[in-house]
């Protein structure tokens, strides 16, 4: 979502966010002033509200599954959706398809964009925290960009996976961590070639690390 949109949504959408959906949110003054990775857990769709919320009036992008909702109407308000707010498609089904999504999350954040992700992949079953994947490392260890975590409750309990329209209640939390920025495993990285096994060793470690501080701020 380039500037523009999101300032509108700052100044039209966020306080009926407020007003009927997010209880509480700390940690807003941990965000940095430089562009970031932010990370947060996944429990419905109403995470990419609640990320956003974090983001505005700033530029932002999201990575967005694309092999789900394949046809009909759910299709074409995924398109108007996605369009809106610049979401990078991917198809986890695609090895091409990731890899391009990468790619192009690299690329907006070396121009200054600011990444929303979810590194368990996609949205929980049943309420509890899955393990991450690396594709944050994976952008991390091309950019250098803080990551940051973000911890959501209560998306879950208004609409979970398999629900079609959310319950109305203000019981959203969010929790902002501190800003990560790995500078040693970044220096380790910066002359392995990313398909070694090291090299995954410092993703996997990565990764670890920020579904560990989404789970302690989810808590």
């Amino acid at each position: 979502m380039d500037r523009f949109f999101s300032s509108i949504c700052k100044i039209l959408l966020k306080p009926i966010v407020d007003a009927f959906l997010v209880k509480e949110a700390r940690g807003l003054e941990n965000v940095p002033k430089e562009n970031f990775i932010l990370t947060a857990n996944h429990q419905s769709h109403l995470d990419q509200i609640v990320t956003a919320y974090v983001c505005v009036p700033r530029g932002f992008k999201m990575i967005g599954q694309t092999d789900r909702y394949t046809g009909g109407i759910d299709r074409i308000l995924r398109e108007i959706a996605y369009f809106i707010g610049g979401v990078i498609p991917l198809n986890r089904k695609s090895e091409e398809s990731r890899k391009r999504a990468i790619e192009k999350a690299i690329d907006y954040l070396k121009k200054g964009g600011i990444l929303i992700i979810y590194p368990e992949g996609t949205r929980t079953r049943t309420g509890d925290i899955q393990k991450g994947k690396t594709g944050v490392a994976k952008i991390f260890l091309k950019t250098g960009k803080p990551i940051l975590p973000v911890g959501i409750k209560g998306t879950f309990e208004l609409l979970p996976p398999g629900k079609a329209f959310p319950a109305i209640k203000r019981i959203i939390e969010i929790n902002v961590g501190q800003p990560l920025y790995f500078n040693e495993e970044l220096e380790k990285a910066k002359n392995l070639d990313q398909q070694s096994e090291e090299c995954k060793e410092i993703m996997k470690k990565i990764a670890e690390k920020v579904m560990e501080e989404i789970s302690m701020l989810a808590k």
